[in-house]
């Protein structure tokens, strides 16, 4: 098994399936010669030529309306790319009715498969217009699967999944993950939608978390083992479908729960998640839901202040000592 990065493996998952189906094509901003703003689609161009990798204006609406339309009329399998997830506010009525709601406005006598690739998350100063991560928006939007990867491997995975899909998919990369290694399969593993994986196995309380946060969560569970914590880590990979199984699974195990995303608390992922958890399983908690997301304002220019929106591994273990000293 290889060891490589998030951004070589989305680029492979991108290779393979254009060269697997020929009405695969790639667009967006940049994605062409220049290889794309964070380099992912780097060498497309030179492999398929003009008429399946190639530039558009900036213009994100018609970015995501020109995929639509290629989509249902059977054109093209399209893989539009922003080249930031916060441009999704200029195509929104693209994606969240467009590209969620057609194919089932009409009975089902088209198919939807877009793959439309949205960076997400703080990167060096970027502001608050270049920095967010808007999925939970979307988990609003019926008809829209919603793909969060971590790791290079669920990145090439999940990425192979989205492509081949015929229905719309909105595929989030955190930008500070390209750089990411990690072992990713020879051989062609798809990821299944809605199937969670369990990142480290615990006894004591779950965590929860997505994109970067799995990272800081698994930095956290370390620390915590010191203590002679055990936390159970889990990635739920998509937020829609939202496999509810395994987390419930772990809940029912732990009776502790703290969920970690760097989206805006209020109204982010945690809180359905949340929400979810108590309807199934209150009575198995020990002690109150635990979310820890980034401060309700916007993300700061500054480098340095930008670091205290992104949760840390401190904000995690301070966030389950306080459950586990909530007594029985």
């Amino acid at each position: 098994m290889r060891e490589i990065t998030m951004r070589e493996a989305l680029n492979e998952a991108l290779r393979e399936e254009m060269a697997r189906d020929e009405s695969t094509v790639l667009f967006g901003e940049d994605v062409a010669k220049f290889g794309g703003i964070n380099k992912v689609t780097q060498g497309l161009y030179e492999e398929y030529g003009s008429s399946r990798v190639y530039d558009t204006p900036i213009a994100e609406a018609t970015i995501v309306g020109a995929a639509v339309g290629m989509a249902i009329t059977g054109h093209a399998r399209p893989i539009p790319e922003l080249q930031f997830g916060d441009f999704a506010s200029i195509a929104f009525d693209e994606i969240f009715n467009k590209m969620g709601k057609w194919r089932f406005m009409h009975g089902g006598q088209m198919e939807m498969p877009v793959t439309l690739r949205l960076p997400i998350g703080i990167a060096g100063g970027a502001g608050p217009e270049h920095s967010q991560s808007p999925q939970a928006l979307f988990m609003h939007g019926p008809g829209l699967q919603i793909v969060v990867p971590s790791t290079p491997a669920d990145a090439k995975g999940l990425l192979k999944t989205s492509i081949r899909d015929n229905n719309a998919v909105l595929f989030f990369e955190h930008k500070l993950l390209y750089d990411l290694k990690g072992e990713v399969p020879d051989e062609e593993v798809l990821i299944p939608f809605g199937q969670a994986d369990v990142k480290r196995e615990g006894e004591d309380v779950t965590i929860i978390a997505t994109a970067l946060q799995v990272h800081t969560s698994l930095e956290a569970a370390e620390e915590l083992s010191k203590q002679g914590v055990e936390a159970e880590v889990i990635d739920p990979r998509t937020l829609a479908p939202l496999d509810m199984g395994t987390i419930l699974n772990s809940v029912r195990k732990t009776g502790r729960v703290v969920i970690v995303h760097e989206e805006s608390k209020t109204g982010g992922s945690g809180a359905e998640i949340a929400a979810q958890i108590q309807e199934e399983a209150l009575f198995d908690l020990e002690a109150p839901i635990k979310r820890i997301g980034s401060p309700d304002v916007p993300i700061a220019q500054s480098i340095h202040l930008e670091q205290y929106y992104r949760p840390n591994t401190q904000q995690i273990i301070t966030a389950v000592n306080e459950l586990n000293d909530v007594p029985v």
